[in-house]
């Protein structure tokens, strides 16, 4: 099975290894209903966002590779203290297993 992966807004593809996604967070209100403008350090990080790449899968007993059930380009759910953050160029992306995702988001 081949991974899947897109390039970054910098141009750069990741790959991540066995069961690891890469996937970039949405972006967080930065004003509330009231009309009050919130500063980068008041507001909570989204727990959604775009997968932008995945890895081949766990290695089994057989050798043989578990298939990922998340694809690029899907919108998710994860644990809001799921992966490692990281930067490259001036997005910051996640890194985090496929366990971490609490489910697909279907528009």
């Amino acid at each position: 099975m081949a991974s899947a992966k897109k390039k970054t807004k910098s141009g750069i593809q990741l790959q991540p290894l066995g069961d690891r996604v890469v996937v970039q967070r949405e972006s967080s209100e930065a004003t509330t209903s009231g009309g009050i403008v919130l500063p980068d350090s008041a507001k909570d990080k989204p727990a959604r966002g775009v997968i932008i790449s995945v890895g081949d899968g766990v290695l089994l007993e057989d050798g043989s590779r578990s298939q990922l059930q998340v694809k690029v380009g899907e919108r998710v759910i994860f644990s809001s203290y799921a992966g490692e953050t990281f930067e490259v160029g001036d997005e910051e992306l996640l890194l985090m297993r496929e366990d971490d995702i609490l489910a697909v988001i279907d528009e």
